[in-house]
């Protein structure tokens, strides 16, 4: 039974591996006729908010450096 479960998934997501190859040969041929646009500029809601993460990480890690700093001077 499971290798049936695991069968009929494979297919599936073969069939929709196959369907979205399609759908992107179709449309590469479109996107060639327009002008591109800078990759840079271009952002995801989702990779904007990973970097901004990432930023208030960073500044994060450097205020509890000059504060470990401060309390050894302290001392």
């Amino acid at each position: 039974m499971i290798r049936s479960i695991a069968a009929a998934l494979a297919a599936l997501a073969l069939v929709s591996f196959g369907v979205r190859a399609e759908e992107a040969a179709k449309a590469a041929p479109a996107a060639a006729a327009t002008p591109a646009t800078p990759a840079a500029k271009v952002e995801t809601p989702k990779a904007e908010a990973k970097e901004e993460k990432a930023e208030k990480k960073a500044e994060k890690k450097e205020h509890h450096k000059k504060e470990k700093a401060e309390k050894k001077t302290d001392k």
